[in-house]
């Protein structure tokens, strides 16, 4: 196991790390202990009570966070020539075709957070499949990257889309905001999450879906919250 710094267990020993606390207080926890020298993230990690190596119960979204993730996002586009100015119109930060998948093959560029794509363009995009797929950067119908539509796609993402769905241990991770939005705008976002997250609880899931959650900044220690509690926030 890594060996921890010295701020980094300051702050664990200053709570309870085996509690489970109400929001709000969690989130004054995580604010007390991101002490690194640039605007942390926060994260929101839930442990599912699903079996994602069953297709009927893989939990996989996409959201428009209240209030944004905080991170500026960069965008490639594959587009046809004729839709290249368009979408870097709409923010896009690179636009074209067989020339960007031919850099990224050559290349090994990535300097990009996101990837859209029309359907049209998706021969294209499978051919570097193997590149950007381990990276999670393939577009997929599913999250919306996929789309006839590039304007809104790419407005979403810049408005601070984020996509949640299960690894192979049943577990998401979702960036929720920067520590310096305060702890109303943090739950907000949190509660948001929460709610589409068991709003797409699979009808095959059985028992207890929600099972552990965690909120924590980028170089600090997780704080456990309540499951129960958290099903309180949830939108109904």
């Amino acid at each position: 196991m890594a060996k921890r710094g010295k701020k980094y267990l300051e702050s664990k020993n200053s709570y309870d790390y085996a509690q489970e606390y109400e929001l709000n207080d969690a989130l004054e926890i995580v604010e007390k202990s991101a002490k690194a020298n640039f605007d942390e993230t926060v994260e929101l990690h839930l442990k599912l009570g699903v079996d994602s190596r069953h297709a009927d119960q893989q939990v996989r979204g996409t959201i428009v966070l209240p209030h944004g993730t905080g991170k500026e996002q960069k965008i490639l586009a594959f587009v046809k020539e004729d839709r290249i100015d368009e979408a870097l119109a709409a923010g896009a930060d690179y636009a074209g075709g067989d020339e960007l998948a031919e850099k990224i093959q050559n290349e090994n560029w990535l300097d990009f957070d996101v990837v859209i794509a029309t359907p049209d363009m998706m021969a294209t995009v499978g051919k570097i499949g193997r590149i950007l797929g381990p990276q999670g950067l393939m577009p997929n119908p599913k999250t919306g990257t996929v789309t006839m539509d590039i304007k809104q796609a790419i407005e979403e993402i810049k408005a601070g889309k984020v996509e949640y769905r299960t690894d192979k241990a049943n577990l998401i991770h979702v960036p929720t905001g920067k520590v310096s939005f305060g702890q109303e705008k943090l739950a907000e976002n949190i509660r948001a999450l929460l709610t589409a997250v068991v709003k797409d609880k699979p009808a095959a899931s059985k028992g207890r879906y929600i099972r552990s959650v965690t909120v924590t900044s980028t170089m600090g220690p997780g704080v456990k919250l309540s499951p129960q509690r958290v099903m309180d926030l949830v939108e109904k």
